[in-house]
């Protein structure tokens, strides 16, 4: 009995503590510990700003404004914030303290004033004169200005409104950009076939705008047409059968020359999501030498990787290595759920010491092999201001160690940062060598474009070694010129070549060439060169002002009347070191009159870059005319980019200068 009430009243406060009331957590609150950060941005008239940057510096936390100049930072951790806008043409206007509170909105418009170039750092020559020197030594930047009068006086699109120009002197500087011997015109009987490798690098575009940020034309070789022309995206229909991206081809009324005619080729590469993409095995190589102590450079780089650690997923990898003086592994191979390990890691880097880049990419490689992932991505990404002065620095050594690594199944992305020393030329190779991409990061934006909305295509290759070959029908074309891509250009012999390296098409890229020509029948009005005589084979002759070759021995050259040209391309599978073959053929239905939407964007920008080249190709380009066609095909424009694009022609336009380095 006396068990029984034992076990009773052992019972009893299990029994009370069921009747206690429940609280019921699904009416609890959560309480967030983020709010959001809104508002707008308009011009100093109260026009609404469209592409704006807005920022909170030393984040991630980025946005651009919509075409009613709104924004809208979400995922902002409660507190006070300095918040930032910036855009091209406008003075950067920041906002100190802003606070944010947790779970709710708040508003903050800015107010951007535009810039106009201070008249104080110009000096006006009339036409046909040179700016007074300082001394003797300063006589080649006197030639210099010399010759840039009489270009005035020839039409110069630079050209002031008065028969005057002036001359801005920047300070002296050690960028390095590779020299640009623009394509020119080819006699299409002769030389009926043009080939090159794809390039979806966008660095030069980004590195544009930074130039023209900070008030300045950037130098004839920082431009690379072809990379301006493909920093934007284009509408070309989907890849549908067996090959990884689609090939279109048209021809329009080339807008700088009404006799001439422009040929637009374009590729869009098939488009996977994150969850599609196999694991990554990245090694970040990060230089931290003194050189990158600068607010753009290293801690920019460390904003630029948040961006895309944060989209790292549970199966990838990333290490980190660094190199100032000598090389060191900062981050063992970490899975990408470890997120806060990985940026701890990335705070904890600062800037000192010489340059030891060759010793650093050694040991990046080095890491990335022993932990390579049999089909998976295996990447190097490597940060820097290209300064490699110190140790291993051979450019044909760092070549030959990138190339080795490459067919080890590594591959390489570059990316730029900074001003003052930046060597563009040196890093544009490498990236060309290690079938990777190379981009500049001037803002955090970029760095959002690059790892954000590209990540997959920036990190995830569909075609490797892709050839482009264009054979010309004589009967319908004279001559042709292909705009850009003059470090891409291959042999004739290359195209059939799978030994021979080409470009790499990621998932989702567009990639647009475009080719100036003269029509069959049009007056010939472009020089395509000449040579002597030949003495032990048949020689062309000369008709109408032109040259054609006489038949081939073996018969007369087959006819196709209604085809202007045939496209070709190869690419390789990206695991496979065979190459496969498609084309396509222009017909005369494929010809319109005027160019339009995209294909109209695209000559735009393309004109843009003749401009600042001063191209002797450019016709009647000029900074109106490529507004014109700009503001006309600007579309959608969801992201704000072609925005931003005409806003920087306005800037150019404004500024109408030459650079003399002192």
């Amino acid at each position: 009995m006396r068990a029984q009430q034992q076990r009773a009243l052992a019972i009893v406060p299990a029994l009370a503590l069921l009747l206690l009331p429940v609280p019921d957590h699904r009416t609890e609150p959560i309480v967030p510990l983020e709010g959001v950060i809104a508002g707008t941005v308009r011009n100093e008239h109260g026009m609404p700003l469209t592409g704006a940057q807005v920022f909170i510096p030393g984040t991630a936390h980025a946005a651009r404004t919509e075409r009613s100049g709104g924004y809208r930072l979400e995922g902002v951790p409660a507190g006070r914030w300095t918040v930032a806008a910036a855009l091209a043409g406008y003075r950067e206007s920041r906002a100190e303290g802003v606070a944010v509170v947790a779970g709710a909105t708040t508003r903050h418009d800015f107010t951007l004033t535009a810039i106009v170039p201070a008249a104080s750092r110009d000096e006006t020559v009339a036409v046909g004169a040179a700016p007074p020197v300082a001394s003797t030594a300063d006589a080649s930047k006197q030639a210099a200005a010399e010759r840039y009068a009489g270009q005035l006086q020839a039409g110069h699109p630079h050209a002031g409104v008065d028969r005057r120009y002036r001359v801005r002197r920047e300070p002296w500087n050690t960028e390095e950009y590779g020299r640009i011997y623009e394509n020119r015109y080819l006699d299409a009987r002769s030389n009926p076939l043009s080939t090159f490798s794809i390039d979806v690098d966008r660095a030069s575009y980004s590195n544009v705008r930074r130039f023209l940020m900070q008030g300045q034309l950037p130098p004839a070789d920082a431009v690379r047409i072809e990379e301006l022309v493909n920093y934007f995206t284009y509408e070309y229909a989907e890849p549908t059968g067996e090959h990884p991206f689609s090939v279109a081809a048209d021809v329009a009324r080339a807008p700088w020359n009404p006799d001439h005619r422009l040929v637009r080729i374009g590729l869009q590469g098939r488009r996977y999501s994150s969850r599609e993409i196999p694991p990554s095995n990245l090694v970040f190589l990060i230089d931290v030498s003194g050189s990158m102590a600068s607010p753009d450079k290293l801690p920019l780089v460390k904003q630029a990787f948040r961006v895309l650690v944060r989209q790292l997923r549970e199966e990838d990898r990333v290490a980190i290595v660094v190199y100032a003086g000598s090389a060191g592994l900062v981050l063992p191979p970490t899975p990408g759920s470890e997120k806060p390990v990985i940026l701890a890691a990335l705070d904890r880097l600062e800037a000192g010491g010489s340059t030891a880049g060759g010793a650093g990419i050694r040991l990046a490689y080095d890491v990335a092999r022993r932990h390579h992932v049999p089909e998976g991505n295996n990447r190097v990404i490597i940060a820097t201001d290209g300064d490699f002065n110190v140790g291993t620095s051979s450019e044909s050594e760092l070549v030959r160690l990138i190339e080795e690594k490459r067919a080890q199944g590594t591959w390489l992305t570059v990316l730029g940062f900074g001003t003052g020393n930046y060597k563009d030329g040196r890093m544009e190779q490498l990236a060309d060598k290690g079938n990777g991409n190379y981009a500049y990061i001037d803002n955090l934006l970029e760095a959002n474009k690059v790892f954000g909305r590209e990540l997959t295509a920036t990190l995830f290759t569909i075609a490797k070694d892709v050839k482009v070959q264009v054979e010309f029908n004589p009967a319908r074309v004279q001559a042709y010129r292909l705009i850009g891509y003059e470090n891409r250009l291959l042999a004739k012999e290359d195209f059939n070549d799978d030994a021979k390296d080409a470009g790499e098409l990621g998932a989702g890229h567009t990639v647009t060439a475009l080719y100036e020509i003269v029509p069959a029948g049009m007056p010939m009005d472009v020089n395509t060169g000449t040579t002597d005589p030949l003495r032990y084979q048949p020689n062309p002759e000369p008709v109408s002002g032109r040259t054609t070759e006489r038949p081939a021995a073996d018969g007369p050259a087959r006819s196709h009347p209604d085809e202007w040209l045939t496209v070709k391309l190869r690419y390789k599978p990206p695991r496979s070191d065979r190459s496969r073959l498609l084309s396509e053929t222009v017909r005369d239905g494929d010809v319109r009159g005027r160019v339009t939407g995209d294909f109209a964007f695209a000559a735009s920008v393309a004109a843009f870059g003749m401009v600042l080249r001063n191209s002797e190709h450019r016709g009647s380009a000029g900074f109106e005319q490529v507004l014109e066609l700009a503001r006309a095909s600007r579309g959608e424009d969801r992201d704000g980019y072609r925005a931003e694009f005409i806003r920087l022609v306005e800037l150019a336009r404004s500024m109408g200068v030459a650079v003399i380095r002192e």
